[in-house]
């Protein structure tokens, strides 16, 4: 590995750690530093978001005995898979994280991976770092609470409950692994990684939010005491250095109070919890970037826990941040002109695509999700339409034999002859394909008038002539050779 000199800046400053002011060296935060970490440090066997429990368990196992990390098996899921725990340092101030505990919210489980990487290497210039974690915390990492769920990519544990609203009752074998844990460490702080939709934006901007942060209530009057005030600064600190890395792009996740939430319970018992929801970048469907965010700011927080830094900042930062608002799709048109019934009118269309998952793969089905005036509204793609007009696509009349026998080029010049959909007279093994165009096997696709809740399979035109494709909830200029990884499936 690549050899990094200097981490942070080291200044003296007078900072104050539980009421107390006294002198320290302190690591600033240098953001072209922390990137570099995490690109010396990512773990290369993980480079998808679908990846399982038989992934990451050598991972965690291969450092069991390693002097470096305390490996325990905590116990067992409900289809009896191993859930684990790693301990670092041995200091004072008790940190528990934990991650994935709905199973299809991966983003920081991998940074968890690129973290344990960075915490067992030496000899790069960043020991100090390393030693500073060592003496003034103990960290407990839970990855993976939920791999069960992990395994099919979905929310819920084996027993379809979900894992968030189970910390009153404890009625899951992993929710009661995660409550005597905490009830076992006694932690200081924790932390609480999860993922969000990527349809959430920071309100009154087409900005996705790219972390949702939250200091979770601990009561229904959401008061603040010393502990979520302390969770409070440890958030403002966050969103502090990511407006470095996505500025604009943060926002508060809602502080409602929930009794039967983990995170909400923390605060109760006297941990000073942060939440870190990992939400959406354009162009990271994966989310490597923000796995990249995830370990930049989760290392940088138990860097200002370690050394108290983090009571630097005020409480008053974190309540100015704005919470985030949920008016963000995949695509938006605006000024799309229809005809429908002897009616010529004008509207708005927001689409969405829907994942998934098929074993380690996904793919995605579109549907129209809001049709009218949509001007508060935004889309990762947005489109202009004035002076376009819907047009319905057409169904190829010769049937093809297998999808590969369709090239790029083909595809494109059937959309531009406004053709949306090919019948295939085999279904492939593999039901996949990355074309611009609807394949189906058996029942052909609806291309009508745009109706909410129906697939985006249409075209926008000029004169009658294509200019515009929407497939499968995909937008593509038919003047340009697209660049976007198209996640079709066989119908």
């Amino acid at each position: 590995m690549k050899h990094i000199i200097h981490l942070f800046t080291i200044v003296l400053v007078s900072a104050a750690c539980n009421g107390v002011g006294q002198s320290r060296i302190t690591y600033v935060p240098d953001t072209a530093m922390l990137g570099n970490a995490f690109e010396t440090y990512r773990e290369p066997t993980i480079a998808t978001r679908r990846f399982k429990h038989a992934d990451i368990e050598p991972l965690i196992l291969k450092r069991k005995g390693s002097g470096v990390f305390d490996v325990v098996q905590l116990g067992i899921s409900v289809l009896k898979k191993p859930i684990y725990q790693l301990k670092y340092g041995d200091g004072p101030k008790r940190v528990m994280l934990w991650s994935q505990m709905h199973g299809n919210e991966p983003t920081a489980t991998m940074a968890l991976m690129d973290l344990f990487n960075f915490l067992e290497a030496s000899g790069d210039g960043m020991d100090s770092i390393r030693n500073l974690l060592k003496e003034q915390t103990s960290l407990y990492f839970i990855p993976m609470l939920n791999p069960d769920g992990a395994d099919v990519y979905t929310r819920r544990n084996a027993m379809d409950i979900d894992l968030n609203r189970d910390a009153r009752s404890g009625a899951t074998v992993e929710g009661r692994i995660l409550i005597n844990a905490a009830k076992t460490v006694q932690p200081d702080y924790g932390f609480n990684l999860h993922d969000m939709h990527v349809y959430y934006n920071v309100p009154g901007t087409p900005a996705p939010v790219t972390i949702g942060l939250l200091a979770p209530a601990y009561n229904k009057e959401r008061e603040v005491n010393d502990v979520r005030g302390d969770a409070m600064k440890i958030t403002a600190g966050i969103n502090k250095l990511l407006q470095g890395y996505v500025p604009g792009g943060v926002a508060k996740y809602d502080d409602t109070y929930s009794p039967r939430a983990f995170g909400d319970n923390f605060q109760s018992w006297g941990v000073r919890t942060v939440l870190i929801e990992s939400g959406g970048y354009k162009g990271d469907p994966e989310k490597q970037f923000i796995r990249k965010l995830n370990f930049i700011i989760i290392l940088n927080s138990l860097i200002e826990i370690a050394q108290g830094s983090y009571a630097q900042y005020d409480v008053e930062a974190y309540e100015a941040m704005p919470f985030s608002d949920s008016k963000l799709s995949d695509v938006l048109l605006r000024h799309v002109s229809v005809a429908r019934d002897s009616m010529d009118y004008t509207v708005d269309l927001s689409i969405n695509r829907n994942e998934y998952t098929v074993g380690s793969d996904y793919y995605v089905q579109s549907r129209i999700t809001d049709v009218g005036d949509l001007a508060e509204n935004f889309g990762y793609a947005e489109l202009d339409a004035v002076g376009l007009h819907f047009m319905a696509g057409k169904i190829y009349p010769t049937v093809f034999d297998h999808v590969d026998d369709i090239s790029l080029e083909r595809a494109l010049a059937l959309l531009r002859e406004g053709y949306c959909a090919v019948q295939l007279a085999q279904m492939p093994d593999n039901r996949h394909h990355g074309l611009p165009l609807v394949a189906f096997y058996q029942q052909a696709p609806n291309t009508a008038s745009p109706h909410l809740g129906r697939a985006a399979n249409f075209f926008l035109a000029r004169d009658g002539k294509p200019v515009y494709a929407v497939i499968n909830g995909y937008l593509l200029d038919l003047s340009t050779m697209p660049q976007e990884i198209f996640k079709n499936y066989v119908q």
